[in-house]
């Protein structure tokens, strides 16, 4: 008996001790979080917009491909049209990802314990620990990427079928969001750069594989085609650049800096220096590039490099396996810092303020939404408005997803956003309506640009305090100057609004 007891304990201790478990006990806890998490946070603007998409399930959309709006219609349709309905699939999907990285990792040659490292890792980053349960493209793409890349590493080790899944899931990226097709880039160089990936091309793998990504992105190509190539133009015209601005680079380096969990992104700086996990690196390399060239002339979003993220802990995981004297400390310390930035951050926007802070508020796009409907409602309903505009489209997408708005809200500028609109949830613009604009005092002239009687009405706030959360200038507007429904509004160059 004594002998049984010892062999089940050392079992015990082995499993507590197991990379694998440990990964497998921090996936499912920050899973738990996330739909805490979402239970508790409201939308953000981007979440509303697409569940809007949600709403009428299409092959694409204004702004992106269409996969988001498919996994928010899946989730809103198993537990329900809320917060959590938007972001289960999210959620889910940040988990997958952490198990992916685990694969992805194990297949491009590293151990149980680098490959459990790097999964950790992945959600120690304060761009996933933050944001692995919001419902936006980037949480798709990088499932896709890291599960294309999974499936390509085990096919060049002698699995030439696995070509086949890696382009299906290359494809599905291709559906969550554009910046995907760097994958095709970022892997021929991989594979024309070693000996194994050279041999992989002379078979009909890899070039199946490419027919089958292109037949599973097909018909977000088609859809584009019969809506004047909407998408393609919104999405790929950001390439062109005017003037020049390298400022925004050093904004890339430090967003991502901080994005990435200073600790971790330490590593990263030494797989690249050390070219360790080097084929993960140079598949990254073309979209890294793309980021870079953007960032000389625009903004780039802090989520934008979301995909290669699941390279980059790998990368920075491998670096760390050595570490010892101080990098060693950092390598224990980089994902309790990341947990507790995330948690003290999501503890933080859920709570609600008093508007008190000495600075604005920066989860201020989660605060005080509640109230501002019921304000803009009542403004509605004393002014006689027939409808809601505003001139962003998640502020839009707000008004539009209460129910305690009681007529249609739409964007007033971008018409051509509003592919998802059925003749029901459309305003009349023959009928007065009421155009919310952020900022004390602005929008006016442009308004008088569109429609012929421009009247201001008492301001309406949301939130309060020194730092404030927003405040919102309300005219009543009617008599259209043109076809609003069909070309929106006139924007006046320079205009923010």
């Amino acid at each position: 008996m004594s002998a049984l007891t010892s062999a089940s304990g050392s079992r015990a201790a082995r499993l507590a001790l197991s990379p694998v478990a440990g990964l497998a006990a921090v996936v499912a806890a920050t899973l738990v979080v996330r739909l805490v998490f979402s239970a508790l946070a409201p939308l953000t603007e981007d979440e509303a917009y697409y569940r809007l998409w949600s709403l009428r399930p299409a092959l694409g959309y204004f702004d992106h491909p269409p996969m988001i709006a498919w996994w928010i219609w899946i989730g809103r349709h198993l537990v329900g049209d809320n917060a959590v309905g938007v972001r289960l699939l999210p959620s889910l999907g940040t988990a997958l990802t952490s198990l992916a990285v685990f694969d992805l990792a194990r297949q491009a040659g590293f151990s149980d314990r680098i490959a459990a490292r790097a999964g950790v890792w992945l959600n120690a980053t304060l761009l996933i620990g933050l944001g692995g349960a919001m419902a936006v493209p980037d949480v798709p793409n990088a499932l896709f990427w890291t599960l294309a890349l999974s499936a390509a590493f085990r096919a060049v080790r002698g699995h030439g079928a696995w070509w086949l899944a890696a382009g299906a899931a290359a494809g599905l990226a291709c559906l969550s969001k554009y910046s995907a097709l760097f994958l095709a880039p970022g892997v021929l160089i991989w594979l024309l750069m070693t000996a194994e990936g050279r041999k992989s091309l002379r078979t009909p793998w890899p070039w199946l594989a490419a027919v089958v990504a292109a037949a599973v992105f097909a018909p977000n190509v088609l859809w584009n085609a019969a809506h004047g190539w909407l998408t393609f133009s919104k999405q790929f015209g950001r390439v062109r650049g005017s003037g020049f601005e390298p400022g925004y680079l050093a904004k890339l380096v430090g967003d991502q800096f901080m994005l990435l969990n200073p600790l971790i992104a330490i590593f990263v700086g030494l797989a690249v220096r050390r070219r360790i996990a080097w084929p993960l690196l140079i598949i990254g390399a073309p979209f890294v590039a793309y980021l870079i060239i953007h960032s000389l002339h625009d903004a780039v979003q802090g989520q934008w490099p979301a995909p290669i993220y699941p390279l980059a802990v790998i990368a920075a995981a491998a670096a760390a396996e050595r570490a010892t004297g101080w990098l060693g400390g950092l390598r224990t310390a980089a994902p309790w810092v990341g947990f507790a930035i995330s948690a003290a951050a999501l503890v933080f926007i859920v709570l609600p303020s008093d508007g008190g802070l000495p600075m604005r508020d920066p989860a201020r796009t989660f605060r005080d939404w509640p109230g501002f409907f019921v304000a803009v409602e009542r403004a509605r309903a004393q002014s006689g408005a027939a409808w809601v505009g505003a001139p962003t489209y998640g502020i839009a997408a707000q008004l539009a997803s209460s129910p305690r708005i009681h007529a249609p809200a739409v964007e007033i500028y971008e018409r051509e956003r509003a592919t998802y609109e059925t003749p029901a949830e459309r305003a009349d613009f023959s009928k007065p309506g009421l155009v919310v604009v952020p900022g004390r005092g602005t929008g006016e002239l442009a308004l008088k640009l569109c429609f012929g009687s421009v009247t201001a009405l008492p301001e309406i706030d949301r939130g309060e305090g020194p730092g404030g959360l927003a405040s919102y200038a309300a005219y009543l507007v009617s008599r259209p100057l043109d076809d609003v429904e069909r070309a929106g509004c006139y924007r006046p160059p320079g205009s923010k609004f």
